[in-house]
């Protein structure tokens, strides 16, 4: 299946702030998801049934690129600091169901 990439707005204001090295290594990452999106990690939601994460390491830390998968499209959500412990990835996540409707 043909899957179609999306992004939040808040993703794509997450990487444009970041260094080129960082940029390139996101897109890596997001040409992995297009071949095969459920090739990562799955994790629970309240929102989606269909959450993965990426570990990722963005200016040193340890970040999580966050998407959910809609056939057929995948949208990526964020990228989330591992140190908040996935805390507001729920708010994150309610911005696609609200933008989806």
């Amino acid at each position: 299946m043909n899957f179609k990439i999306k992004a939040t707005e808040f993703f794509i204001k997450q990487v444009s702030n970041l260094p080129e090295k960082d940029k390139r290594a996101i897109k890596q990452k997001i040409k992995l998801i297009k071949l095969n999106p459920y090739r990562f990690k799955a994790i629970h939601s309240k929102k989606f049934s269909r959450v993965f994460r990426v570990r990722m390491k963005i200016k040193g830390k340890e970040t999580r690129l966050i998407y959910v998968i809609l056939e057929p499209e995948v949208i990526i959500a964020c990228l989330l600091l591992r140190k908040k412990d996935y805390k507001e990835l729920e708010k994150y996540l309610n911005k696609i169901k609200n933008s989806s409707n």
